[in-house]
C-alpha cells in the first residue's frame, strides 16, 4: 500500500502544480482562437470595403491568421511553463535564413502587394513598363502578365514593376494618336490642313472631345510636316493609327496635294 500511496501523492502534487497552468492554457487558447476569428473577420471587411484584389485578400488573410495562431501557440506554451526563448530564437533564425534565400522572390512579393494596394494599373489596361508595351492580362503576387501588340505573353516581375516607371495609357480613358504627314512646299498648306481634319472628323472612332487637330510641326528639308493628332479610346488606338495614315494618303491624293518623296535627277553630257 506504501507504493500506491506514494504515487497517488505524487499525482496529486503534479495536478496541483500543473492543473491551474493547463486550465489557464486552455482558456487562453479558446479566447485567443475566438479573438483571431474576430480579427480576421474585421480585416476581411476592411479589405472588401477597400476593393482589394481577391487574390491579395486571401493571401493577407491567411498571413494574418497564421501569424496570430503562431503567436497564440507560443503564448499557450509559455503559460504551461515551457521556456520559449530558445524556440523564438530558432524561429527567428529560420525566418532570416528563408528571407536571405528568397530575397528576390520577397522583393517581387512586396511589389505585388504594393501594386494590388495602390493599383497603378488593373486587368485590361494598356501599360508600358520595363520597356514592354502591352495589355494587362493577369496580376499575380509575384508577376504581372502582359499581352503585347504582337500577341506575345510577357511576364514581368512585380519588384521591377513596382520600382520602375509605369505609363498607363488607359487610366484617363482616352489617348492621342501622334502621326506626321509631309506635303510639298509648293502645296496649299491651309487646304491640306482642312482636308486632313475632314478625314479625321469622318472617322467614327475619333473622339469629338478633345477635338482632333492638324498643325504645322516642322519646316523640313524637302517638306512641310503636319502633326496630325486625333484622340480615341485606348482600345481603338491601333485602328485609328492605321486609319489615319491610310486616310491621310487617300485624302491628299484626292485633293491633288503632293506628298514629297526623294527624286533622282540624271544629267547626260
Amino acid at each position: 500500500m506504501e507504493n500506491p500511496e506514494k504515487w497517488m501523492n505524487l499525482a496529486i502534487e503534479k495536478v496541483m502544480d500543473y492543473g491551474p497552468k493547463i486550465i489557464m492554457a486552455i482558456i487562453i487558447y479558446l479566447i485567443g482562437s475566438w479573438l483571431i476569428r474576430k480579427l480576421v473577420g474585421v480585416a476581411r471587411k476592411v479589405m472588401a470595403k477597400g476593393n482589394y484584389d481577391e487574390s491579395l485578400q486571401k493571401f493577407l488573410l491567411n498571413l494574418i491568421g497564421w501569424g496570430l495562431k503562431i503567436f497564440l501557440i507560443i503564448t499557450v506554451i509559455s503559460t504551461l511553463g515551457v521556456e520559449t526563448t530558445s524556440l523564438a530564437a530558432v524561429i527567428a533564425a529560420a525566418g532570416l535564413a528563408i528571407g536571405l534565400a528568397l530575397q528576390g522572390s520577397l522583393g517581387n512579393f512586396a511589389g505585388g502587394v504594393l501594386i494590388m494596394i495602390f493599383k497603378p494599373y488593373k486587368i485590361g489596361d494598356l501599360v508600358e513598363a520595363q520597356g514592354i508595351l502591352g495589355s494587362v492580362k493577369e496580376i499575380e503576387i509575384f508577376t504581372t502578365k502582359l499581352i503585347t501588340p504582337q500577341n506575345k505573353l510577357a511576364i514581368v516581375p512585380n519588384g521591377a514593376m513596382a520600382n520602375g516607371n509605369i505609363i498607363n495609357y488607359t487610366a484617363e480613358g482616352k489617348m492621342r494618336v501622334d502621326t506626321t504627314v509631309g506635303i510639298g512646299y509648293g502645296e496649299d498648306m491651309k487646304k491640306a490642313k482642312e482636308v486632313l481634319l475632314e478625314m479625321l472628323v469622318a472617322n467614327p472612332k475619333v473622339l469629338k472631345d478633345p477635338a482632333p487637330s492638324v498643325n504645322v510641326e516642322e519646316l523640313a528639308d524637302s517638306s512641310v510636316n503636319l502633326a496630325v493628332r486625333p484622340f480615341c479610346k485606348p482600345e481603338d488606338y491601333w485602328d485609328v493609327y492605321f486609319a489615319t495614315i491610310e486616310g491621310s494618303k487617300l485624302a491628299l491624293d484626292k485633293a491633288k496635294i503632293e506628298i514629297p518623296y526623294p527624286h533622282e535627277v540624271q544629267i547626260n553630257k
